[in-house]
Protein backbone atom coordinates (compact mmCIF):
# COMPACT_ATOMS: atom_id res chain seq x y z
CA UNK A 1 0.00 0.00 0.00
CA UNK A 2 3.01 2.61 0.59
CA UNK A 3 4.53 2.04 -2.01
CA UNK A 4 1.60 2.54 -3.93
CA UNK A 5 0.96 5.69 -2.31
CA UNK A 6 4.67 6.89 -3.27
CA UNK A 7 3.79 5.68 -7.26
CA UNK A 8 0.97 7.99 -7.45
CA UNK A 9 2.53 10.61 -5.52
CA UNK A 10 5.53 10.66 -8.09
CA UNK A 11 3.05 10.73 -10.99
CA UNK A 12 1.57 13.76 -9.36
CA UNK A 13 4.58 15.48 -9.25
CA UNK A 14 5.23 14.48 -12.73
CA UNK A 15 1.55 16.35 -13.75
CA UNK A 16 2.90 19.14 -11.25
CA UNK A 17 5.96 19.63 -13.30
CA UNK A 18 4.48 19.54 -16.66
CA UNK A 19 1.82 21.85 -16.07
CA UNK A 20 4.46 24.44 -14.51
CA UNK A 21 6.29 23.63 -17.75
CA UNK A 22 3.86 24.31 -20.16
CA UNK A 23 2.59 27.26 -18.33
CA UNK A 24 6.30 29.06 -17.95
CA UNK A 25 6.76 28.41 -21.93
CA UNK A 26 3.48 29.84 -22.80
CA UNK A 27 4.35 32.69 -20.42
CA UNK A 28 7.29 33.28 -22.25
CA UNK A 29 6.01 32.91 -25.62
CA UNK A 30 2.58 35.14 -25.39
CA UNK A 31 3.25 39.07 -24.79
CA UNK A 32 2.44 42.28 -26.30
CA UNK A 33 4.69 40.64 -28.84
CA UNK A 34 3.85 36.53 -29.70
CA UNK A 35 7.10 34.63 -30.49
CA UNK A 36 6.94 31.41 -31.52
CA UNK A 37 7.46 28.17 -29.23
CA UNK A 38 10.34 26.75 -31.89
CA UNK A 39 11.92 30.69 -31.85
CA UNK A 40 12.00 30.75 -28.30
CA UNK A 41 13.30 27.70 -27.73
CA UNK A 42 16.35 28.32 -30.08
CA UNK A 43 16.67 31.88 -28.54
CA UNK A 44 17.32 30.23 -24.92
CA UNK A 45 19.52 27.17 -26.23
CA UNK A 46 21.48 29.59 -27.80
CA UNK A 47 22.04 31.95 -24.92
CA UNK A 48 22.52 28.49 -22.72
CA UNK A 49 25.60 27.08 -25.38
CA UNK A 50 26.53 30.32 -25.97
CA UNK A 51 25.91 30.30 -29.77
CA UNK A 52 25.15 33.14 -32.36
CA UNK A 53 21.30 34.45 -31.65
CA UNK A 54 19.28 34.75 -34.89
CA UNK A 55 18.47 38.43 -36.09
CA UNK A 56 15.79 40.18 -34.99
CA UNK A 57 13.85 41.68 -31.86
CA UNK A 58 13.17 37.93 -30.38
CA UNK A 59 16.75 37.13 -28.37
CA UNK A 60 16.29 41.07 -26.64
CA UNK A 61 12.73 40.62 -25.63
CA UNK A 62 12.83 37.46 -24.47
CA UNK A 63 16.29 37.22 -22.35
CA UNK A 64 16.30 41.31 -21.44
CA UNK A 65 12.71 41.86 -20.67
CA UNK A 66 10.45 38.26 -20.40
CA UNK A 67 12.79 35.43 -19.29
CA UNK A 68 13.90 37.30 -15.92
CA UNK A 69 10.27 38.67 -15.36
CA UNK A 70 8.68 34.89 -15.60
CA UNK A 71 11.51 33.24 -13.18
CA UNK A 72 10.70 35.86 -10.66
CA UNK A 73 7.80 35.33 -10.94
CA UNK A 74 7.49 31.53 -10.75
CA UNK A 75 9.94 31.46 -7.64
CA UNK A 76 7.99 34.12 -6.29
CA UNK A 77 4.43 32.09 -6.75
CA UNK A 78 6.03 29.13 -5.07
CA UNK A 79 7.84 30.75 -2.13
CA UNK A 80 4.44 32.72 -1.27
CA UNK A 81 2.58 29.37 -1.73
CA UNK A 82 4.74 27.30 0.44
CA UNK A 83 4.63 29.70 3.34
CA UNK A 84 0.89 30.02 3.46
CA UNK A 85 0.49 26.23 3.59
CA UNK A 86 2.67 25.77 5.75
CA UNK A 87 1.29 28.73 8.32
CA UNK A 88 -2.38 27.14 7.52
CA UNK A 89 -0.89 23.85 8.99
CA UNK A 90 0.61 25.41 11.79
CA UNK A 91 -1.71 27.64 13.18
CA UNK A 92 -4.83 25.03 12.04
CA UNK A 93 -6.57 27.81 10.25
CA UNK A 94 -7.74 27.71 6.84
CA UNK A 95 -7.51 31.37 6.28
CA UNK A 96 -3.99 31.84 7.57
CA UNK A 97 -1.56 33.68 4.97
CA UNK A 98 0.75 36.26 4.93
CA UNK A 99 -2.04 38.63 3.28
CA UNK A 100 -5.12 37.84 5.89
CA UNK A 101 -2.70 37.74 8.86
CA UNK A 102 -1.25 41.36 8.10
CA UNK A 103 1.93 40.33 7.74
CA UNK A 104 2.51 41.37 3.67
CA UNK A 105 1.10 44.37 5.21
CA UNK A 106 4.25 44.86 7.65
CA UNK A 107 6.60 43.41 5.01
CA UNK A 108 5.16 46.35 2.70
CA UNK A 109 5.68 48.66 5.85
CA UNK A 110 9.74 48.32 6.01
CA UNK A 111 9.97 48.61 2.83
CA UNK A 112 8.06 51.43 1.75
CA UNK A 113 10.58 53.22 4.90
CA UNK A 114 13.34 51.86 2.82
CA UNK A 115 12.32 53.06 -0.14
CA UNK A 116 11.35 56.35 1.61
CA UNK A 117 14.14 57.00 3.46
CA UNK A 118 16.64 55.93 0.91
CA UNK A 119 18.06 52.95 3.19
CA UNK A 120 20.25 50.76 0.98
CA UNK A 121 23.59 49.10 0.76
CA UNK A 122 26.26 50.07 -2.24
CA UNK A 123 26.80 46.18 -2.43
CA UNK A 124 23.31 45.00 -3.49
CA UNK A 125 21.08 47.49 -4.39
CA UNK A 126 17.93 46.42 -2.88
CA UNK A 127 19.32 45.29 0.39
CA UNK A 128 18.52 47.85 1.86
CA UNK A 129 14.53 47.30 1.35
CA UNK A 130 14.45 43.16 1.75
CA UNK A 131 16.19 43.31 5.81
CA UNK A 132 13.76 45.98 6.95
CA UNK A 133 10.96 43.23 4.65
CA UNK A 134 11.99 40.69 6.78
CA UNK A 135 12.32 42.50 10.18
CA UNK A 136 8.85 44.22 10.06
CA UNK A 137 7.44 40.75 8.24
CA UNK A 138 8.51 38.93 11.05
CA UNK A 139 7.75 41.56 13.72
CA UNK A 140 4.37 41.94 12.65
CA UNK A 141 3.57 38.31 12.80
CA UNK A 142 4.48 38.38 16.50
CA UNK A 143 2.53 41.27 16.95
CA UNK A 144 -0.47 39.94 15.70
CA UNK A 145 -0.32 36.46 17.10
CA UNK A 146 0.72 38.15 20.58
CA UNK A 147 -2.47 40.29 20.72
CA UNK A 148 -4.85 37.49 19.74
CA UNK A 149 -3.27 35.03 22.44
CA UNK A 150 -4.06 37.50 25.04
CA UNK A 151 -7.41 38.41 23.82
CA UNK A 152 -8.25 34.59 23.09
CA UNK A 153 -6.26 32.09 24.41
CA UNK A 154 -7.22 29.37 21.44
CA UNK A 155 -6.27 31.48 18.90
CA UNK A 156 -9.62 31.12 17.15
CA UNK A 157 -9.85 31.85 12.96
CA UNK A 158 -11.73 34.96 13.85
CA UNK A 159 -9.62 36.48 16.55
CA UNK A 160 -7.15 36.04 14.21
CA UNK A 161 -8.57 37.53 10.93
CA UNK A 162 -9.99 40.74 13.44
CA UNK A 163 -6.30 41.19 14.49
CA UNK A 164 -4.77 41.04 10.91
CA UNK A 165 -7.32 43.34 9.10
CA UNK A 166 -6.77 45.97 12.08
CA UNK A 167 -3.00 45.76 12.08
CA UNK A 168 -3.30 46.12 8.18
CA UNK A 169 -5.58 48.99 8.41
CA UNK A 170 -2.61 50.55 11.28
CA UNK A 171 -0.11 49.87 8.37
CA UNK A 172 -1.99 51.76 5.93
CA UNK A 173 -2.46 54.24 7.70
CA UNK A 174 1.53 54.45 8.70
CA UNK A 175 2.23 54.35 5.17
CA UNK A 176 0.13 57.31 4.34
CA UNK A 177 1.86 59.29 6.42
CA UNK A 178 5.15 58.00 5.83
CA UNK A 179 4.45 58.74 1.76
CA UNK A 180 3.36 62.77 2.94
CA UNK A 181 7.17 62.77 4.21
CA UNK A 182 8.22 61.28 0.86
CA UNK A 183 6.67 62.74 -2.09
CA UNK A 184 9.25 62.89 -4.20
CA UNK A 185 8.45 59.09 -4.17
CA UNK A 186 5.06 58.55 -4.73
CA UNK A 187 4.66 57.37 -7.83
CA UNK A 188 6.87 54.58 -7.21
CA UNK A 189 5.90 53.70 -3.34
CA UNK A 190 2.02 53.60 -4.59
CA UNK A 191 2.99 50.60 -8.18
CA UNK A 192 5.23 49.18 -5.80
CA UNK A 193 2.16 48.62 -2.64
CA UNK A 194 0.10 47.66 -5.93
CA UNK A 195 2.32 44.83 -6.33
CA UNK A 196 4.47 44.02 -9.84
CA UNK A 197 7.53 42.24 -10.88
CA UNK A 198 8.33 44.88 -14.26
CA UNK A 199 11.52 45.23 -14.53
CA UNK A 200 12.92 41.90 -12.66
CA UNK A 201 15.87 41.15 -13.10
CA UNK A 202 18.29 37.55 -12.98
CA UNK A 203 19.88 38.81 -9.78
CA UNK A 204 16.23 38.66 -8.09
CA UNK A 205 15.62 35.75 -9.59
CA UNK A 206 18.96 34.81 -7.65
CA UNK A 207 17.90 35.34 -4.78
CA UNK A 208 14.56 34.61 -4.67
CA UNK A 209 16.19 31.23 -5.71
CA UNK A 210 18.68 31.20 -3.01
CA UNK A 211 16.03 32.28 -0.54
CA UNK A 212 13.82 29.63 -1.80
CA UNK A 213 16.06 26.87 -1.73
CA UNK A 214 16.97 27.34 1.84
CA UNK A 215 13.88 28.36 3.75
CA UNK A 216 11.72 25.51 1.30
CA UNK A 217 13.96 23.00 2.54
CA UNK A 218 13.56 23.99 6.32
CA UNK A 219 9.59 24.11 5.53
CA UNK A 220 9.33 20.52 3.62
CA UNK A 221 11.74 19.53 6.87
CA UNK A 222 9.20 20.02 8.92
CA UNK A 223 6.14 18.54 7.11
CA UNK A 224 6.04 15.69 9.75
CA UNK A 225 5.91 18.08 12.91
CA UNK A 226 3.31 20.12 10.54
CA UNK A 227 0.81 17.02 10.50
CA UNK A 228 1.27 17.07 14.23
CA UNK A 229 0.23 20.31 14.77
CA UNK A 230 -3.11 19.01 12.74
CA UNK A 231 -4.42 16.94 15.50
CA UNK A 232 -3.88 19.78 18.56
CA UNK A 233 0.29 20.90 20.25
CA UNK A 234 -0.82 19.10 23.19
CA UNK A 235 -1.00 15.70 20.98
CA UNK A 236 2.05 16.40 18.90
CA UNK A 237 4.24 17.39 22.26
CA UNK A 238 3.13 13.84 23.51
CA UNK A 239 4.25 11.94 20.70
CA UNK A 240 7.78 13.54 21.25
CA UNK A 241 7.34 17.24 19.10
CA UNK A 242 9.49 20.07 20.22
CA UNK A 243 5.99 22.61 19.92
CA UNK A 244 8.09 25.80 20.70
CA UNK A 245 10.92 24.84 18.26
CA UNK A 246 8.94 23.89 15.24
CA UNK A 247 6.19 27.32 15.82
CA UNK A 248 9.69 29.46 16.43
CA UNK A 249 11.31 27.85 13.07
CA UNK A 250 8.14 27.71 10.92
CA UNK A 251 7.25 31.16 11.71
CA UNK A 252 10.80 32.96 11.24
CA UNK A 253 11.56 31.15 7.81
CA UNK A 254 7.68 32.27 6.58
CA UNK A 255 8.19 35.92 7.84
CA UNK A 256 12.14 35.53 5.83
CA UNK A 257 10.18 34.17 2.80
CA UNK A 258 7.30 36.88 2.83
CA UNK A 259 9.48 39.90 3.48
CA UNK A 260 12.27 38.45 0.37
CA UNK A 261 8.89 38.63 -2.24
CA UNK A 262 7.38 42.00 -0.79
CA UNK A 263 10.98 43.46 -0.90
CA UNK A 264 11.07 42.30 -4.87
CA UNK A 265 7.76 42.26 -6.27
CA UNK A 266 5.56 44.52 -3.88
CA UNK A 267 2.17 42.92 -2.24
CA UNK A 268 1.12 40.78 -3.79
CA UNK A 269 -2.32 39.42 -2.02
CA UNK A 270 -3.93 36.23 -1.60
CA UNK A 271 -1.36 33.74 -3.12
CA UNK A 272 -0.79 31.92 -0.25
CA UNK A 273 -4.13 31.86 0.82
CA UNK A 274 -5.86 30.23 -2.74
CA UNK A 275 -2.98 27.87 -3.89
CA UNK A 276 -2.96 25.63 -0.80
CA UNK A 277 -6.63 25.22 -0.60
CA UNK A 278 -6.61 24.11 -4.71
CA UNK A 279 -3.60 21.80 -4.54
CA UNK A 280 -5.22 20.23 -1.13
CA UNK A 281 -7.91 19.07 -2.84
CA UNK A 282 -5.92 17.60 -5.49
CA UNK A 283 -2.92 15.90 -2.55
CA UNK A 284 -5.40 15.99 0.60
CA UNK A 285 -3.75 17.23 3.67
CA UNK A 286 -0.92 15.65 4.16
CA UNK A 287 1.73 18.14 4.26
CA UNK A 288 4.47 15.63 3.24
CA UNK A 289 2.80 15.73 -0.44
CA UNK A 290 0.98 19.53 0.09
CA UNK A 291 3.70 21.49 1.33
CA UNK A 292 5.70 20.34 -2.28
CA UNK A 293 2.60 20.40 -4.18
CA UNK A 294 2.26 23.96 -3.32
CA UNK A 295 5.74 25.30 -4.54
CA UNK A 296 4.17 24.27 -8.29
CA UNK A 297 0.64 25.54 -7.58
CA UNK A 298 1.94 28.40 -6.55
CA UNK A 299 3.81 29.07 -9.46
CA UNK A 300 1.65 28.13 -11.87
CA UNK A 301 -1.05 30.22 -10.34
CA UNK A 302 0.81 33.84 -10.11
CA UNK A 303 2.43 33.34 -13.93
CA UNK A 304 -1.44 32.78 -15.15
CA UNK A 305 -2.21 35.54 -13.31
CA UNK A 306 1.25 38.12 -14.46
CA UNK A 307 0.18 36.82 -17.66
CA UNK A 308 -3.66 38.18 -17.47
CA UNK A 309 -1.92 41.76 -15.96
CA UNK A 310 0.42 41.62 -19.17
CA UNK A 311 -2.39 40.69 -22.12
CA UNK A 312 -5.81 41.64 -20.42
CA UNK A 313 -5.53 45.90 -21.28
CA UNK A 314 -2.54 45.29 -24.25
CA UNK A 315 -0.57 47.73 -24.55
CA UNK A 316 -1.33 48.97 -20.38
CA UNK A 317 0.08 46.62 -17.76
CA UNK A 318 -1.91 45.86 -14.91
CA UNK A 319 -0.30 45.47 -11.30
CA UNK A 320 0.09 41.78 -10.45
CA UNK A 321 -1.37 42.35 -7.00
CA UNK A 322 -4.57 43.52 -8.71
CA UNK A 323 -5.05 40.27 -10.41
CA UNK A 324 -4.46 38.38 -7.23
CA UNK A 325 -6.42 40.16 -5.16
CA UNK A 326 -9.28 40.12 -7.55
CA UNK A 327 -9.42 36.42 -7.60
CA UNK A 328 -8.49 35.81 -3.82
CA UNK A 329 -11.02 38.16 -2.85
CA UNK A 330 -13.85 35.60 -3.89
CA UNK A 331 -12.32 32.17 -3.09
CA UNK A 332 -11.69 33.93 0.58
CA UNK A 333 -15.48 34.64 0.73
CA UNK A 334 -15.77 31.26 -0.55
CA UNK A 335 -13.40 29.78 1.72
CA UNK A 336 -15.09 31.53 4.86
CA UNK A 337 -18.36 30.85 3.99
CA UNK A 338 -17.59 26.76 4.33
CA UNK A 339 -15.31 27.31 7.30
CA UNK A 340 -18.44 29.35 9.23
CA UNK A 341 -21.14 26.50 8.09
CA UNK A 342 -18.89 23.20 8.98
CA UNK A 343 -18.81 24.91 12.94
Amino acid sequence: MNKRLDKVRWWEYLGFGGVFMAVLCLCVCVGSVNIPLSETVTVISNALLRQPQPEGLAPAIILTVRLPRVLCVALTGAALSLAGAAMQGLLKNPLADGSTLGVSSGAALGAVIAIAFGLNFSAVPFAGTMIMAILFALGSLLIILGLAYKLDYSLATNTIILIGVIYSMFVSSAMSVIVTFAADKVQQITFWTMGSLQGSSYENAAVLAAVLLVCGGVLLASAQELNAFAVGEDNARHIGVNVRRTKLVVLITVSVLIGVCVSIGGTIAFVGLVTPHMVRMIVGPNHRRLLPSSLFGGAVFLLLADLVARILLNPQELPIGVVTSLVGAVVFVFIFYNTRKGQ
